[in-house]
């Protein structure tokens, strides 16, 4: 083979290196791009489903509307994330405020999403099937997480839907163990129920009790340990913190279900790293 004939062979292969490269790059900006907008249009749900569902209006029927004047929202004024920046948080209408957490919710649901799809595509082994099931775990975790904050309730139907959605996955489709998720659930619930149980649901509520079986539903042992450990150490950081800024918040009862959102969402993805980290001052 002449000089000629291996320079252009290699410009071949340079090319066609390149071009797979740029269709890669390509590919993971829209992939991204998809999953932020993806985000703040669920975002916008769970904004729509938490204010219907403490209001007692049906979620599904009726279009939405400015929460002091009831007037009709249109499409370029509903738009997830940009309608709140655009109309600079007023209604058009009555000019009255919308709440800032209506747009902080859709940028988080957005920023999350984003997140879990980095994870997924970099720091994991990517499966579409994991994607799924993440994006609908946080979805989870976001609704319990906001309404339990704002109205220390932790919706049944939510975490019931959440734990059959856990088992479906991961016993029928991710292909957990019976006996790690069996212990995954009488841990994660039966640690509440127990405490339920002998204050008579004066430490914890029932709803707490459901939020453990349900993350016993997606963390198979010994991660749901690593759950409850976490939630209780950013409750007690985080409940310091408030205690040194302001005594009265000595008479405060701090939503629980919000640090085991937290902790659930961290173990999700680090929870093995913690295990291994812990198990090696033990070896």
């Amino acid at each position: 083979m002449g000089v000629f004939e291996i320079l252009v062979n290699y410009a071949i292969i340079t090319l066609s290196l390149n071009s797979v490269n740029n269709f890669l790059m390509f590919f993971e900006f829209y992939f991204y791009f998809f999953l932020f907008l993806f985000g703040g249009i669920i975002g916008s749900f769970i904004n729509c489903y938490i204010w219907r569902t403490k209001n007692n209006k049906n979620i599904w029927h009726g279009r939405s509307c400015c929460l002091h004047c009831n007037q009709q929202l249109k499409v370029v004024e509903n738009i997830p994330i940009f309608s709140w920046l655009f109309l600079k948080g007023k209604c058009r209408i009555c000019k009255k405020n919308i709440p800032k957490y209506y747009f902080l919710i859709e940028l988080s649901t957005a920023i999350l999403f984003l997140l879990v799809g980095i994870l997924n595509y970099v720091y994991l082994d990517f499966y579409w099937l994991y994607l799924v099931r993440d994006l609908f775990f946080v979805s989870i975790l976001i609704i319990v997480f906001v309404y339990d904050l704002f109205y220390k309730l932790i919706l049944s139907q939510v975490v019931w839907l959440g734990a059959i959605v856990g088992l479906v996955f991961n016993f029928f489709i991710i292909d957990f163990t019976i006996i790690s998720l069996f212990w995954g659930v009488v841990v994660g619930g039966g640690f509440f129920l127990v405490q339920f149980l002998i204050s008579k649901g004066r430490w914890i509520g029932g709803g707490d009790v459901r939020l453990g079986f349900m993350l016993g539903c997606w963390f198979f042992w010994p991660k749901i340990l690593v759950v409850l450990f976490l939630a209780y150490i950013i409750g007690a950081i985080f409940s310091v913190g408030l205690l040194v800024k302001d005594k009265r918040y000595w008479q405060s009862a701090l939503p629980f279900g919000v640090f085991l959102t937290i902790s659930a969402f961290i173990t999700l993805y680090f929870g093995n790293n913690i295990i291994e980290w812990y198990m090696s001052f033990l070896i």
